[in-house]
């Protein structure tokens, strides 16, 4: 019997690439002995609902788009049971995640790796009753990842975010929260920045140290920006972001696999790019060896 993969492809992701090269893929994957379906997504949402519908019925299922069409499939694959093993082509504008995976940004030879690769497990993480895989963020920078044009993101990828969040900076405010950690320990202030995050890109902006983040680790990583009271303040906190020094006073850096997160008024955040809010509380949770991704 031939083998299935179900391909799912968002086709306006970052400069259409996935959809230039489709035939070339699904060719690939016919000649490696593939009978393929192919979806489209056409609304925010139809990544994971695709996923669900059609995991079970696969033994592969490959997401051709950018990072938040990854984390609606692997959404759609965890709700679906199946357990089904994931392929992913980054055809996105940054590919924060893809890049901490270490997947290839060349769209065909990341196909063949998923061909030619075995299942890696992999974490994600869970924002209430939603999945994310790489960032949940909220203060400084958050909007911008999901209030940059598309038309930016394509032509100018991580600048675009850098760009639209200096149009923020007007506007920034510190963030009173009391995050509760699965040790008991208790964080109760005022923040510019909140990262939760299991991926060493954070918002395409900051970068963890790769030696302190293990991705299967059954832990996400918090990074949090207390806000600047002067000048001297700001250029601290701009040298310990640049220079990775989190025993800085302005910075705080935890690993958990669980925290609650407080707020007096609802909050804006980012989930890998996508607005959602909370109101005065939420759950963050990581779930331990959640995904099989195909990687060589």
């Amino acid at each position: 019997m031939k083998k299935k993969a179900v391909v799912i492809m968002n086709p306006v992701s970052g400069m259409k690439l996935g959809k230039r090269y489709l035939a070339d893929i699904l060719y690939l994957f016919a000649q490696d002995g593939y009978e393929t379906l192919c979806l489209m997504t056409q609304k925010r949402g139809d990544g994971e609902m695709l996923a669900h519908e059609h995991a079970q019925d696969a033994d592969l299922v490959v997401c051709i788009g950018g990072d938040g069409t990854y984390t609606e499939v692997a959404a759609g694959v965890i709700k679906s049971g199946a357990g089904t093993p994931i392929g992913y082509i980054p055809a996105g504008s940054t590919n924060d995640f893809a890049n901490s995976l270490k997947l290839s940004r060349d769209i065909m030879t990341a196909a063949k790796d998923i061909l030619c690769g075995t299942p890696h497990y992999y974490d994600m993480c869970r924002f209430g009753d939603r999945y994310f895989s790489y960032i949940a963020s909220f203060g400084a920078f958050t909007r911008a990842s999901y209030t940059a044009p598309q038309s930016m993101k394509n032509m100018l990828g991580h600048l675009a975010y850098i760009l639209e969040g200096m149009r923020e900076l007007s506007s920034l405010r510190s963030e009173h929260v009391v995050i509760e950690m699965d040790d008991g320990a208790i964080v109760d202030d005022y923040y510019l920045f909140g990262g939760f995050c299991n991926s060493t890109s954070v918002g395409g902006i900051i970068t963890l140290d790769p030696k302190i983040v293990d991705m299967n680790d059954g832990l996400f990583e918090i990074l949090l920006v207390k806000a600047p009271r002067n000048t001297m303040e700001l250029t601290e906190c701009v040298r310990a972001l640049t220079e990775q020094d989190y025993h800085s006073d302005i910075l705080r850096f935890y690993s958990t696999s669980h925290v609650k997160v407080t707020t007096a008024y609802t909050m804006d955040w980012s989930l890998d790019g996508e607005h959602v809010q909370s109101n005065g509380e939420v759950e963050i949770f990581n779930i331990k060896d959640a995904v099989q991704i195909m990687k060589r």
